[in-house]
């Protein structure tokens, strides 16, 4: 019965990967506080009170946003190899993307799969011949967020908005180089909140879904709203649909930005465990009870916090701290909320026997 368990969590990968391999999603291609706060002569102003036009709006921001070439080999994700069966070399490439001034000494916001693996980046700013080569800052993987510098100073920025505030329905403006045609601008509207979507091995959660137009290369590209304000960056597009867009809050960015810009990462938690939820199927399978609630843990990482407190492949985590879970993406988010070298204590059912683990946290490898 393990066995067949097991068999089902690869199919599942591989399910998922297929759909995104032939009609899933795919990449659209200084600290916050100080940055949505201080005044800043060369801030596109958005202290307009009210709405204003989209020309207006364009003209004032436009400068501030930036074409991105990068160079470099890239490796096939870990669900790649999985579905292919072997290593494929790294391959070289060369990407374009879309960027955004965030401070005017230099500092660029754009997505982190726009510079994966890059070994060069070339930025080019609005109004001036030569482009700049850009180093990477900090940038993070899960979030798909980077931040690059470039040697220049008194640049165009743009204000960060609120994207708490946005609602379906508000009007939005997308600034980016689809395709390599660059300050391209499209207009949609907001179309919904918090999409989780997935993209390859990337997760995505509470994402800004837009009908404005977004094409291959406007990846980390600002999306806009009346008062000239970013208030996300846009991120993906669907394969197959017509414009669903979907874009990062930019009230994500700015909760780690500042950390990207001192560490130059963010510094995660980490469990070392693969979970899927316990549905009536998986229930079956495992021989539990059908009123049994919790997240089955399909896999765990060797040498990870987890493996080393004892938690065993085919355990059933039905607590964590004392509070029920009942949703992989709930034991998720609360581990995230931790900090590392934390202990949480894992109820455990295990062949029948509920016990406690405490399982103290490590940083994300």
């Amino acid at each position: 019965m393990m066995k067949s368990f097991k068999n089902q969590s690869v199919k599942y990968i591989l399910v998922a990967l297929l759909s995104f391999l032939i009609g899933g999603w795919c990449f659209a291609g200084l600290l916050a506080d100080q940055v949505a706060d201080r005044p800043d002569s060369n801030v596109a102003q958005a202290s307009l009170p009210g709405s204003r036009s989209v020309a207006d709006i364009v003209e004032t921001v436009g400068p501030a946003v930036v074409y991105i070439e990068a160079t470099g080999s890239r490796s096939m994700d870990r669900t790649d190899m999985l579905f292919y069966g072997f290593r494929i070399p790294p391959t070289p490439y060369t990407a374009t993307g879309t960027g955004f001034v965030i401070d005017a000494n230099g500092y660029i916001l754009t997505n982190q799969h726009v510079i994966d693996g890059a070994s060069s980046i070339k930025v080019t700013v609005q109004g001036k011949e030569t482009p700049y080569t850009a180093t990477v800052v900090g940038s993070d993987y899960d979030l798909d967020l980077a931040v690059l510098k470039i040697e220049a100073n008194n640049l165009q920025t743009i204000p960060m908005g609120d994207s708490d505030l946005m609602r379906p329905g508000d009007t939005v403006i997308a600034i980016g180089n689809p395709l390599g045609l660059d300050h391209s601008v499209t207009t949609g509207v907001v179309s919904a909140k918090g999409r989780p979507i997935t993209v390859g091995n990337r997760n995505y959660k509470n994402l800004i879904q837009t009908d404005a137009a977004i094409n291959s290369g406007n990846s980390g590209g600002p999306l806009i709203n009346l008062q000239g304000q970013v208030i996300a960056i846009n991120t993906a597009v669907s394969a197959t649909g017509q414009n669903i867009g979907f874009a990062i809050p930019i009230n994500t960015a700015k909760s780690i930005l500042q950390e990207l810009m001192t560490t130059g990462k963010v510094v995660r938690p980490y469990l070392g465990i693969s979970m899927v939820d316990v549905t009536a199927e998986v229930a079956e399978q495992l021989q539990l009870s059908r009123d049994t609630r919790g997240v089955a843990i399909a896999y765990v990482v060797p040498g990870s916090p987890a493996a080393q407190a004892g938690v065993k492949a085919y355990d059933v985590l039905v607590s964590i701290d004392g509070k029920a879970v009942e949703k992989a993406s709930a034991v998720q988010e609360y581990i995230q909320s931790q900090k590392v070298g934390q202990t949480v204590q894992l109820g455990i059912l295990r062949s029948g026997r509920n016990m406690t683990i405490a399982v103290t946290l490590r940083e994300k490898p």
